[in-house]
């Protein structure tokens, strides 16, 4: 058994991230890469909370800077700690809670007459998983 401590920082994150509870999910998000001035789209295979597996048809390199916009968190800043064919993992700057980016945001218009809610404010309702 290898007891050797990560010899570098992305060592020691990707070690974190591998060790943290993930989801398994198939979802789009939008990553803007350093240098790039446009968006690109991504699907998050795999989400924890110091990290994703992304796939996208851009072609990253390991530790480039990147920004990820995930559904009701918004963009969380990070770097990708691996490249392998077509899938790619970043390590958050910060940590993220992934039932929240899973979390359906239901309006008002989408839920039947009878289970609208009136006379209580306007806001986003969130659908239990």
């Amino acid at each position: 058994m290898d007891s050797r401590r990560p010899a570098s920082v992305d060592e020691e994150v990707a070690a974190l991230s591998r060790s943290a509870d993930r989801d398994s999910l198939f979802m789009q998000a939008s990553l803007i890469l350093t240098g790039s001035p446009e968006p690109v789209a991504a699907r998050v295979r795999n989400l924890s909370p110091g990290g994703m597996l992304a796939e996208a048809g851009v072609r990253v390199a390991q530790g480039a800077a990147v920004e990820v916009n995930l559904r009701n968190v918004g963009p969380v800043a990070g770097r990708v700690i691996w490249v392998g064919e077509g899938k790619f993992g970043i390590a958050f700057d910060r940590a993220v809670d992934p039932q929240a980016v899973r979390r359906q945001v239901v309006q008002q218009s989408d839920l039947p007459p009878h289970l609208r809610r009136t006379g209580l404010g306007t806001g986003p309702l969130y659908r239990r998983r």
